[in-house]
């Protein structure tokens, strides 16, 4: 009843399609994205077909005798459509281990799709991972998200940048500069952590103008100059900080206060979710904690990215 099958490039429609209406997926997983980096990781992804019916999607790639859920993308695991039951799900990974070791396949990390990304609850594959699988949680990732219903007000520390970014003239608009915007990114994380961004300029560029609806910059300018901004990936379901970063005269100003007050409060007061994005290191053991004081402070709380690893026995 269940098939599974390797992705290759004459399924690219079929795949995208699939992402669209499923109750999990998001544009990152749409080939158009997933693709651009392709030279760097040797791609494994699967479809699972039902009844000859596509079914389930598995984003993917290998090294060595590891499956790993897709090493290019935040987060991932298995995407299904909208009549995906836990029966179906258990049954998608007994098979979907007995694939893998066929194929010589000995070991999976697998990073699920945190909830809040979900159009329809979809957490069938976390219970696979503890029934079928065994597996066992080796990372957890803490974001800090805000969801429409359940807003708190801003921290004093965060209205007071706002009002000083007030004073200093800031305002606020969406850019098309993504040149300007990735220089200060790149010059902060090199003075701050001694590493450059995780997307190359031109990659940005790239994924820019293949999803214009998804992918959109927000500057914070004073008099033509920019002195911060947000990469923000809109997925419908989630607004995502992609990126977050502003130079030091744009820190003591407070612009990204200003900046966040308008991505809240303004351009997406009527968003489902916004999410700040990781501030942790090192597989989660590494809590940046002025980074998370700072998303807390417009009223952000915890969501997990957790990766998980099985061992395939014969």
């Amino acid at each position: 009843m269940i098939e599974i099958r390797r992705y290759t490039h004459l399924q690219t429609e079929e795949w995208n399609r699939f992402i669209a209406q499923s109750k999990n997926g998001t544009f990152l997983f749409d080939r158009d994205y997933m693709d651009y980096h392709s030279d760097r990781f040797s791609d494994y992804s699967l479809m699972v077909y039902r009844n000859g019916k596509l079914h389930a999607l598995l984003p993917a790639n290998v090294e060595g005798n590891t499956l790993y859920s897709h090493q290019g993308l935040t987060y991932g695991g298995l995407i299904t459509d909208k009549s995906a039951t836990v029966t179906h799900v258990l049954e998608i990974f007994q098979i979907l281990n007995h694939h893998l070791r066929e194929e010589g396949i000995e070991r999976v990390v697998y990073k699920p799709t945190p909830w809040i990304y979900h159009q329809l609850l979809a957490e069938e594959d976390l219970y696979a991972l503890f029934t079928v699988c065994k597996a066992r949680l080796t990372a957890r990732e803490v974001s800090s998200a805000i969801l429409r219903e359940q807003r708190l007000p801003f921290t004093e520390s965060r209205r007071s940048g706002i009002r000083k970014a007030q004073a200093a003239g800031i305002t606020i608009e969406e850019s098309a500069d993504i040149k300007q915007f990735w220089n200060i990114l790149n010059e902060n994380l090199y003075r701050t952590h001694g590493v450059h961004p995780v997307h190359s300029l031109e990659e940005l560029t790239l994924l820019c103008n293949r999803f214009p609806d998804h992918i959109h910059l927000f500057a914070a300018q004073q008099e033509g100059q920019m002195l911060g901004g947000t990469l923000i990936y809109d997925t419908g379901q989630v607004v995502h900080t992609q990126y977050i970063s502003a130079s030091p005269e744009g820190k003591n100003l407070g612009v990204l206060d200003m900046l966040f007050d308008y991505i809240i409060n303004d351009k997406y007061a009527h968003a489902h979710c916004i999410d700040f994005g990781k501030s942790t290191t090192d597989g989660g053991t590494c809590l940046n904690q002025n980074l998370i004081f700072q998303k807390e402070g417009f009223g952000g709380r915890a969501v997990c990215y957790d990766t998980y690893e099985w061992e395939i026995e014969e």
